[in-house]
C-alpha cells in the first residue's frame, strides 16, 4: 500500500489537498503545521522549499503545488471518479476549474495578508483591500456563469474540480459574501455538507481565521 503523508495547516491551500484525500478514502497521515516562520525549517525546506504549506509525501516522492497534487491523486487513485482522465471528453474542462481555483485563491491571500498577517491597521491598505473582493466577487461571476443549468461543475458530477474550487471559496468568503450568486451559493451549500469537507474543517480554537468575516475599514 502507498503510504501517503499530507503537511497541512488549518485554513490554508493545504485544506483544498485535505479534502480531497477524504473524497479519494485512501488511507493518510496528516502533519498539522503551525502557519508561520516554523515552515522555513530546514527540514520543512526539504520537502517545500518554498517554504508553505501543502507538502505531500506519497510512495517516495515529495509534490507541493495544490495543482499538481490534486492531479497526481486523482491519477493514483481514478476508482474513486475524482478526476478525468486524458482523452475524456470533460478532461479539458476538468483542468479549467481545477487550476482556476488558484485564480480564486490568489486575492484571498492578498486579503489575508491585509486582514491578518499585517497585524496594525496603519499597515493596511482599504484600496487593496476593496479592490481583491471586487476580484473574487468577478470570479464569483465566472463560476455562477458555469454552474447556471449544472448541480456542479462538470455535467458528469461532482469531481476534483468542485473540491479544488470549493476550498476556494471557503476561503474566499471570509472576505467576500456570495449575494447576488444564487447559482455559487447553491452549489457551495451542497458540496459544504459533504462528509470530506466537514472531515477537512479546522478545529474552533485552531484557525488561521480569527472571524467569519472581514469587513474593509473605512
Amino acid at each position: 500500500m502507498t503510504e501517503v503523508t499530507l503537511h497541512h495547516a488549518h485554513q490554508t491551500r493545504s485544506m483544498r489537498s485535505l479534502w480531497l484525500l477524504h473524497e479519494l478514502g485512501v488511507p493518510f497521515k496528516t502533519v498539522v503545521h503551525a502557519f508561520g516562520k516554523n515552515l522555513r525549517s530546514e527540514d520543512y525546506l526539504k520537502l517545500n522549499p518554498s517554504g508553505r504549506v501543502p507538502a505531500l509525501e506519497i510512495g517516495g516522492q515529495t509534490l507541493f503545488e495544490t495543482g499538481a497534487i490534486t492531479q497526481y491523486l486523482c491519477e493514483m487513485f481514478p476508482e474513486a471518479g475524482m478526476g478525468r482522465e486524458a482523452g475524456h471528453p470533460e478532461r479539458a474542462d476538468w483542468l479549467v476549474w481545477v487550476h482556476f481555483a488558484e485564480t480564486i485563491t490568489q486575492h484571498c491571500a492578498a486579503l489575508t495578508q491585509q486582514h491578518v498577517a499585517l497585524y496594525e491597521d496603519h499597515m493596511r491598505s482599504p484600496i487593496v483591500m476593496k479592490l481583491e473582493a471586487a476580484r473574487i466577487g468577478k470570479c464569483y461571476g465566472a463560476l455562477e456563469r458555469r454552474l447556471d443549468g449544472r448541480e456542479y461543475l462538470l455535467d458528469s458530477g461532482f469531481s476534483a474540480a468542485d473540491v479544488s474550487c470549493g476550498y476556494s471559496v471557503y476561503s474566499a468568503q471570509h472576505f467576500t459574501k456570495l449575494e447576488g450568486f444564487p447559482m455559487v451559493a447553491s452549489w457551495y451549500a451542497r458540496i459544504r455538507e459533504r462528509p470530506a469537507f466537514l472531515a477537512s474543517l479546522p478545529p474552533v480554537d485552531d484557525r488561521l481565521y480569527p472571524r467569519e468575516f472581514f469587513e474593509v475599514p473605512t
